[in-house]
């Protein structure tokens, strides 16, 4: 990813799109997309006829489509689409289409590092993977997800590796699907395979398993653990290669580490484990009873809990010390930071931010209709008809704040302190 002290963080606004014009000038504006470093605007819009174009800052791409959808910038600043022309869908990089058309083209996703792209792809009656512009291989019968490298060189993806027959009950249990590395399938076929995830020097890779109807446990490279559990969920890697996992046994739900239990207490629920940075600690969200969310770390829950809900993932500060999560109690959105409840509520929110050095937390809100931000649990003045997530300076006294404001697309860069001053 580029360095955030190159962007520019002089505090002020730069006026870069106006979308009333936009409105004027096209028949369509469709779901926009903004830079890492606020720089860039693009949209997707078309043309009295119909056509579907890429606008960018002002400029057009060359190419014309017949739609263009999932837009999304590079972390070094270069736009991505998936384009159709002729009825054939292809990956566009900054007007430029990647070689191969394909009958459909979906789940754009960039890698860890923000620069590699993939996709997944089907031709007549296969599924494959691309990889920056180059294709797999191997072609298999279906394909469901797939999971970046840390890397991002390589690819795991879940696929059908055997036809299944309607109604081939035999089959089914026999096992039809894998997962393939780089193209390559797992020897070892299952009934369902989930959540691929790299280790952390990319040299294994884990999947959920299903082998009988109730009967779930985890992979590495193909092989599965000797451990059979009533069910679980996605695993994680710590940064020493151990492997995490929450796993259903003896009617309840805890945390199992390379195939043993490791919490003593169990959960009605428990899933979204996040790992430290120094991997010395792991945060899960789990519900101790009906309609009782909260978050547990190393095993112990934090006394708040919400009535509804609580994701994504508990999100670690930088140091390792803090936690932030998102949760809805009695149908309005709000944040936990640390066990303590804060006093704000919304329609709706976005994933917390920590400061570089963990002492505030930032986050996109919404409230009747309109978007702002919320600074440790002071609401900042300002309502965006737009925004995008805010981005701390490295030296964290800074925000950048990209949002849409009387129906223009500001980038602006704002002292913290006038954030907290509300």
């Amino acid at each position: 990813m580029h360095d955030k002290r190159d962007w520019n963080w002089e505090v002020g606004e730069k006026s870069i799109a106006d979308l009333a014009a936009l409105g004027k000038q096209y028949s369509e504006v469709h779901e926009c997309a903004v830079s890492p470093d606020g720089e860039k605007f693009a949209v997707p819009v078309l043309d009295g006829e119909g056509t579907a174009k890429v606008w960018v800052n002002g400029q057009e791409w060359e190419s014309d489509f017949e739609r263009a959808w999932s837009l999304r910038f590079t972390s070094d600043g270069r736009l991505v689409a998936l384009v159709r022309a002729d009825d054939m869908w292809a990956v566009a990089v900054d007007g430029e289409s990647w070689e191969g058309e394909f009958d459909f083209a979906w789940n754009l996703k960039l890698g860890p590092d923000g620069k590699s792209i993939a996709v997944q792809v089907k031709q007549g009656m296969d599924y494959t993977m691309l990889l920056d512009g180059k294709p797999w291989e191997s072609k298999f019968k279906s394909l469901r997800d797939f999971a970046f490298s840390n890397d991002g060189q390589r690819i795991a993806a879940t696929v059908q590796v055997e036809p299944l027959p309607e109604a081939d009950i035999v089959k089914f249990m026999e096992g039809t699907w894998s997962l393939a590395v780089d193209g390559v399938p797992w020897e070892q076929k299952f009934i369902n395979v989930y959540t691929p995830v790299f280790s952390p020097n990319d040299r294994n890779v884990a999947a959920q398993v299903r082998l009988d109807i109730c009967e779930y446990t985890l992979a590495v490279d193909g092989k599965p653990w000797d451990q059979r559990f009533n069910c679980i969920w996605e695993p994680a890697y710590k940064p020493g290669g151990e492997l995490i996992v929450p796993v259903r046994v003896e009617g309840g739900w805890t945390m199992a580490q390379d195939g043993r239990p490791v919490w003593d207490r169990r959960f009605v629920q428990l899933w979204q484990q996040s790992v430290s940075p120094d991997g010395k600690s792991v945060a899960a969200i789990a519900a101790t009873g009906y309609g009782a969310w909260t978050v547990v770390k190393d095993g112990q829950p934090w006394s708040e809990s919400f009535s509804d809900m609580l994701l994504p993932k508990p999100r670690f500060s930088p140091d390792g010390r803090r936690l932030a999560v998102v949760g809805k109690h009695d149908n309005r959105w709000g944040f936990c930071v640390d066990g303590k409840r804060w006093s704000s509520e919304f329609d709706m929110v976005w994933d917390p931010v920590f400061s570089p050095d963990g002492s505030m937390v930032v986050a996109k809100v919404e409230r009747n209709g309109r978007f702002g931000l919320v600074l440790n649990d002071q609401l900042w003045n300002p309502r965006f008809d737009m925004l995008w997530d805010p981005v701390f300076s490295p030296d964290g006294t800074k925000l950048l704040v990209p949002g849409v404001i009387g129906g223009k697309y500001l980038r602006q860069v704002v002292p913290v302190e006038t954030v907290s001053r509300g």
